[in-house]
């Protein structure tokens, strides 16, 4: 039950208010045959994917970092305990991340409570004017925001209306990735297809540069990437709860399709809300709805949760940053929520290497024998 609300509150919160993947790095030793017949010298080819945060991964049109920072918590006092004094810290927060290299920041039109909704776009566009880096750094980072699938939104006008209040509260020109915060299908079909001719508009205004959507399950997402592809769109990602603590068979069944589609899976939740970076236990939980839902689950994830800790003391890293690496080693973009400069700084400390194969199955078998899983957000579809 208590899992159950928990889910309801980040989505009822809504309701109410290949190698190709990956660039080069930066820096390249090369040189072309010269009069003196030298070879060309080259760096020898790097297997897996790349982890420092300059090596950025293609999506779409857009090049991003191996990991990216959700703002679920800026603006949300109901779970994360938002208050508007952190503005500043938040900001800090940001500009460590983008000094670091971090470009990717995920947000929704639906995130904030009350009357705070949408204040986590209002203080991305805010932080993103007031940085006082170099302009290019400024423009090069990536907001991806979600557009909610009200049942008052019931034409692609109004999706398109939603995405243009986006722009105004961030005060932006256009977004990196738009896209549809969860399918109706289950409940409104009828209202999917305008919400789909929605995301074409938008697109054909140019009022975001790529397309993606959210909490999709791989029949549905097939439908939706076929529609687009007809209209002249190509989609580009989708974000669903993917963490050790979410890797049942529709979830690898998705990672599949997005495989052979060339569809980008960005990875929220990849923590568990909390539950896999070791800072709590049965005895002590995190306040809020968050709280009755670890205290259902915490219990059954010894098995993972030691097998974190052990590794995460032999490489000399925190249990966050092999989690959130193993994300990553799977291919996926990680982004986990940051609410202070700590955290980022901990987060970051999740890339520049990598779990070698054998600590990648040693925690998948872990999670599998934990008798507890994280429950699947109720609006996923199949």
């Amino acid at each position: 039950m208590a899992a159950a609300l928990l889910v309801t509150v980040h989505n009822s919160n809504s309701f109410r208010a290949s190698s190709e993947a990956y660039q080069n790095p930066k820096t390249k030793l090369s040189s072309s045959p010269s009069a003196g017949n030298a070879k060309s010298l080259s760096f020898p080819p790097r297997l897996g994917p790349l982890f420092w945060p300059w090596e950025k991964v293609k999506v779409g049109p857009l090049s991003v970092s191996p990991m990216g920072f959700g703002t679920w918590a800026w603006g949300n006092k109901l779970l994360w305990g938002y208050q508007e004094e952190m503005d500043g810290e938040l900001q800090e927060t940001f500009n460590l991340a983008v000094r670091k290299g971090i470009n990717l920041f995920d947000t929704a039109d639906s995130y904030g409570t009350g009357k705070l909704t949408g204040q986590s776009e209002r203080l991305l566009g805010k932080f993103i004017r007031e940085y006082q880096g170099p302009k290019k750094v400024r423009d090069d980072v990536v907001i991806a925001t979600k557009f909610a699938a009200y049942p008052w939104r019931l034409t692609s006008g109004q999706f398109v209306k939603a995405c243009k209040s986006s722009l105004e509260r961030m005060e932006l020109e256009q977004i990196g990735i738009g896209q549809l915060h969860w399918s109706t299908a289950n409940y409104a079909p009828a209202q999917e297809s305008a919400l789909w001719d929605g995301l074409v508009a938008m697109y054909e205004k140019g009022l975001v540069r790529a397309v993606g959507v959210s909490n999709y399950g791989p029949k549905q997402l097939i439908k939706i990437y076929d529609y687009l592809k007809s209209r002249g769109v190509p989609l580009c990602s989708v974000q669903v709860q993917f963490s050790l603590l979410s890797i049942g068979e529709e979830q690898k069944e998705l990672k599949s399709v997005c495989d052979s589609l060339g569809v980008q899976i960005i990875a929220y939740s990849p923590l568990g809300l909390g539950m896999l970076t070791g800072k709590y236990t049965s005895s002590n939980l995190p306040r809020g709805p968050r709280g009755l839902l670890f205290r259902q689950i915490l219990p059954g994830l010894d098995p993972l949760l030691s097998t974190l800790k052990g590794i995460a003391v032999r490489r000399g890293k925190t249990m966050s940053q092999v989690a959130i690496n193993w994300c990553i080693c799977k291919g996926t973009i990680p982004i986990p929520g940051v609410k202070t400069v700590e955290q980022a700084e901990e987060n970051l400390g999740s890339l520049g290497w990598r779990l070698r194969s054998d600590e990648i199955d040693e925690l998948q078998y872990a999670a599998t024998n934990s008798s507890t899983k994280m429950i699947q957000n109720i609006f996923q579809t199949r």
